[in-house]
């Protein structure tokens, strides 16, 4: 005999297995909303904060925070490094020649502590300029100055205060550096392998929403899911809102799943009228919204603020526009978000990294060298930004962060797509399963915007100049 207590509770557990996948199924997660897991090496695993002694984070960071900051973001790479298959010692060593072609990472302490030559030899470090003109580099154990006369530089944008493989010799207090390449990226599905199904993303779900079948077998069959991103949306602007009109009026007979829509979303971000404008242009926009009830019933509309909207200055994570001033949009457009920059998207299986911040011009500024090859620019950036698992691989004085919150700008594991919304030209580059994608600005590059659809992964690129 079973009891009318255990039926029950059977019932409960597999409605709620199906309400939670419905649930999952489209989440805007805030930058403030992210899990925090901390790599032990001991233990070698991530576990989280809580199952640590360091504070809950604070906007109000400490001096700890600030050399924690970077400490994670080092442990990060190392772990990520060994566990590569140049860097991973065979336990079986059947020939000789076998662990010829490894490589072994040695710590600056190591060399600090040699007086005599060191040749041949790799170290993980973070490129620093603690002396002007001078570069040295540095990890948890000690600081050495580089000699880069003759340091050869792999594809990618080398910035100060990012990590680094430089291979060289030591002698006299100096290491020579024959050349410099980042450390290797790794995909997600190698990630996941090694450390199993932990939520590092953040959501709703206890697990990664990635192990989900129900959630894969909805993605697959819903064709019509479509993303549209644009970015420098200029709402105070008669010709952005005329544009905005026709491409509403063009999606209306198939509304899209979600629009995202980028700042600065004032054209003259400053002056004292700036908020009064703003909600003004908000309102403007609501009420184009409401003229298409297709769009407006069934369409999502998301909102990343830029680095020149009102808010508190230009550290990252940035907060939401004030509520203040999106009241009015929200309860004319009921089904949208003002999010975290940068903000995170789980769509079913999919993982979406969204970032304003015009980081292209910013890196290439800040290079130690700048790359051979300015053509290609697009590349050596999103290989730059993936290897580092760090949106802003740059010093704190050029992209300032809240120490506690650094986490949040973590790029590990590799999502599926990491949106940069740049006012640099349009690009979509595909690296380690990753699809990097900038829309561009909107005013500024034609009217032009990137649509996603996530059933089969691909980027169309859209403009509507002319019409």
């Amino acid at each position: 005999m079973i009891e009318l207590s255990t039926v029950e509770a059977a019932v409960q557990e597999c409605s709620q297995a199906l309400d939670e996948t419905i649930k999952n199924v489209f989440n805007i997660i805030g930058a403030f909303d992210i899990p925090r897991y901390i790599y032990n090496p001991d233990r070698k695993r991530f576990v989280p904060l809580s199952m640590t002694n360091l504070p809950v984070p604070n906007l109000f960071g400490t001096a700890r925070d600030k050399a924690e900051l970077f400490r994670e973001r080092y442990s990060i790479l190392q772990q990520r490094t060994h566990r590569h298959e140049l860097f991973t010692p065979a336990a079986v060593v059947i020939h000789p020649d076998d662990n010829r072609s490894k490589f072994q990472l040695k710590t600056v302490e190591t060399l600090l502590g040699n007086t005599a030559k060191v040749r041949e030899v790799i170290v993980l470090g973070m490129i620093t300029q603690l002396k002007e003109g001078k570069y040295f580099l540095e990890d948890p154990t000690g600081v050495v100055q580089l000699d880069l006369s003759k340091a050869q530089f792999h594809s990618g944008l080398y910035t100060e205060s990012c990590f680094v493989l430089a291979e060289g010799w030591y002698e006299d207090e100096v290491f020579h550096v024959n050349a410099f390449g980042f450390p290797p990226t790794e995909p997600s599905a190698t990630t996941r392998a090694f450390y199993g199904n932990i939520n590092f993303f953040g959501g709703p779900s206890s697990a990664s929403v990635k192990a989900s079948a129900k959630l894969k077998q909805l993605e697959d069959e819903n064709e019509d899911a479509m993303f549209v991103f644009l970015s420098d949306v200029w709402l105070d602007q008669a010709e952005v809102l005329e544009k905005l009109h026709t491409m509403f009026s063009g999606y209306s007979s198939a509304p899209p799943t979600c629009f995202f829509f980028c700042g600065n979303f004032s054209s003259a971000p400053y002056g004292k009228n700036q908020i009064q404008s703003l909600k003004g242009s908000l309102k403007a926009l609501a009420d184009i919204i409401c003229e298409y009830p297709s769009i407006h019933k069934s369409s999502r509309f998301v909102f990343v603020p830029g680095p020149e909207d009102p808010g508190p200055g230009s550290v990252l994570p940035r907060p939401p526009l004030a509520e203040n001033i999106t009241q009015e949009f929200r309860q004319l457009v009921p089904f949208s978000v003002f999010t975290t920059n940068p903000c995170r998207v789980q769509y079913c299986t999919q993982e979406i990294i969204i970032f304003r911040e015009d980081l292209v011009n910013k890196m290439c500024r800040n290079c130690v060298r700048f790359p051979s090859s300015s053509m290609d620019i697009p590349n050596h950036f999103v290989k730059t930004i993936l290897s580092q698992g760090h949106l802003t691989p740059l010093p704190l004085y050029v992209s300032p962060v809240y120490w506690a919150y650094d986490y949040a700008l973590r790029v590990y594991p590799v999502p599926d797509m990491l949106v940069i919304a740049d006012k640099y030209d349009p690009f979509t580059v595909t690296n380690t399963d990753c699809l990097c994608i900038n829309p561009g600005s909107f005013p500024r590059s034609g009217f032009s915007f990137k649509v996603f659809y996530p059933s089969n992964k691909t980027v169309e690129d859209s403009k509507l100049q002319g019409l």
